[in-house]
């Protein structure tokens, strides 16, 4: 770009062009993402895009007699590619049906295969009775949020403020079950931990904190910085709690 445009973004900038760039290109269907593994996570480190086909074709015409007409039909196409488009996403996405019976979806692959057990696998095990209050989403932040519930519990939450990826409310305990689910992203260690008291400080029920794995070989890797008075779960042994130290078990501490 440097190059060819003149224009010098600094390293680590992908995101300035995903969001100011990239972004509008795929909204117009002139870009597709991922075509190699449709599956693949929008944020992950290994997305790739590629030009859509029938705009390539267009643009290869550009400055021949044959431009004008081929824009023309173009343009009569361009809705039904992007309906097209539009729908092949919403194949892919997961569907999950929450314990209220509202009916969302989460963009495929990342952490979303994880906080789909977790809603799944973790919940009815652990929450039993329990209403869901958020999710996030790699791709839309808040997925589902009841924050009229939130509220009523003396949370109000800044949207930039870093939420877990799922909370849960113990409606029989009256405890905020707030969930990180690691698959790319550190678990609850000591300074998240301290994020996660502040950002619920006005909770008028007990905060419980739970780091959240596929697997015991993931969590080995972040052993050594979950943060004591914490919980941690493993998809593949579900009806099971790692409890790191503390007087109680799966319960909300005072400091």
């Amino acid at each position: 770009m440097a190059t060819h445009y003149g224009k010098k973004y600094a390293p680590n900038s992908r995101e300035t062009i995903r969001r100011q760039s990239v972004h509008q290109f795929l909204q117009a269907g002139l870009i597709v993402a991922n075509p190699d593994k449709p599956d693949r996570p929008i944020n992950s480190g290994k997305t790739v895009y590629a030009i859509e086909i029938s705009a390539l074709e267009l643009l290869r015409t550009f400055g021949s007699s044959e431009w004008g007409q081929n824009l023309v039909a173009y343009g009569a196409t361009r809705d039904t590619l992007l309906q097209r488009y539009s729908q092949q996403r919403e194949m892919q996405r997961i569907p999950l049906t929450l314990s209220q019976g509202q009916s969302i979806t989460l963009s495929p692959g990342g952490q979303n295969v994880l906080v789909e057990v977790i809603i799944k696998e973790f919940a009815p095990r652990f929450v039993p009775g329990g209403q869901v209050v958020y999710v996030g989403d790699a791709d839309e932040k808040f997925a589902y949020f009841d924050q009229a519930g939130l509220a009523r519990l003396g949370v109000e939450i800044d949207a930039h403020g870093k939420m877990p990826d799922v909370i849960f409310y113990h409606t029989h305990k009256a405890w905020l079950i707030l969930v990180e689910a690691v698959t790319s992203h550190g678990p609850v260690n000591p300074k998240r931990r301290a994020e996660l008291k502040e950002l619920f400080a006005a909770s008028r029920v007990g905060l419980v904190f739970v780091t959240a794995f596929l697997t015991r070989r993931a969590m080995n890797v972040y052993l050594s910085e979950i943060a004591w008075e914490t919980e941690v779960w493993i998809a593949d042994a579900p009806s099971h709690l790692i409890h790191f130290n503390g007087e109680r078990f799966l319960g909300p501490y005072s400091q």
